[in-house]
């Protein structure tokens, strides 16, 4: 199943209106091909996000019971969670890496318009099984996904990703996968069994330059906001420039971004437009790549 499940997958990504870009702007690819990762819902890393993502993160089980689905007997160990790595078209990262303050106005549309792809993605992966006579669900459109104290949610992409084995943390704390940090993810959770794709390394920071050869740093000099240093990433700062980078391209691009909906403190309500400013994946070493195995 996981061959045909990929199959699926791809082909969303090859033929989804919603992962274009606008004709003014070329109409091509959002994302390129995509990689997908599975991991076991009781696998014993999914507890500990609750003391490194956040304090309320769900583990898959009590993300599979809060949207609903039905609660059975080792119900944890019959999960499968597959997460779906998005790369960035290269079309995109190359404007991207000649932008100077704020990002390429290419790369803030198709920032914001990945939100209702991979809405889409999660919806027909759901469907996929039901499909097939499983049952699934998706946080990013689940009830239980909450959004509290800034900067913490209940369930994060990224550490989920890296459970599922498709890679690890970064000095600027995005997610290296083998195809890059400049990548959006998602999720949904199944009790499909399919073969578990097993982690590489459980050291969190196995595919950064940084941490793995106590080189590069490129991220620091990229990030416009001073938000990194050889301590990590500074999230208020990040925050704080990413409101710049939000005022701005949001006057510029206001009449063609989509509006944004999300669940903050409980409460399901429209957002600005997401923009994001992505100069730390931008003509860094683990832009498109896995560096550490690049070496090899």
């Amino acid at each position: 199943m996981k061959k045909l499940l990929y199959t699926f997958l791809e082909n969303i990504f090859a033929t989804s209106k919603l992962n274009q870009l606008p004709e003014s702007y070329g109409g091509g690819r959002i994302f390129s091909k995509p990689l997908i990762g599975i991991a076991s819902g009781d696998d014993p890393i999914f507890n500990k996000f609750k003391e490194v993502a956040a304090p309320r993160h769900l583990t898959p089980a009590e993300m599979w019971i809060a949207s609903d689905c039905p609660e059975v007997p080792n119900l944890a160990s019959q999960l499968r969670i597959i997460s779906v790595v998005c790369p960035f078209s290269n079309q995109i990262r190359e404007e991207s890496m000649k932008a100077e303050d704020f990002p390429a106005e290419i790369y803030s549309i198709g920032r914001n318009y990945a939100n209702a792809f991979k809405i889409d993605i999660v919806k027909q992966l759901i469907q996929f099984f039901q499909e097939k006579g499983y049952q699934a669900t998706g946080a990013m459109i689940s009830k239980a996904f909450d959004i509290y104290s800034g900067f913490l949610s209940t369930w994060s992409e990224r550490h989920i990703a890296f459970a599922a084995g498709l890679g690890t943390f970064s000095l600027h704390e995005g997610l290296i996968s083998e195809v890059g940090c400049n990548i959006r993810l998602c999720s949904v959770i199944t009790n499909a069994p399919l073969e578990i794709t097993p982690r590489k390394s459980d050291d969190p920071y196995a595919n950064c330059l940084f941490y793995a050869r106590g080189t590069c740093r490129e991220c620091e000099k990229k990030c416009p906001g001073d938000a990194i240093n050889e301590n990590g990433h500074d999230k208020l700062k990040c925050w704080t420039y990413g409101r710049k980078v939000e005022a701005e391209m949001n006057n510029r691009l206001g009449s063609i971004l989509k509006p944004h909906w999300r669940r903050v403190r409980g409460e399901y309500k429209e957002q600005k437009p997401p923009i994001g400013c992505a100069f730390c994946q931008y003509g860094v070493p683990c832009m498109d790549k896995n560096p550490i195995t690049a070496e090899k």
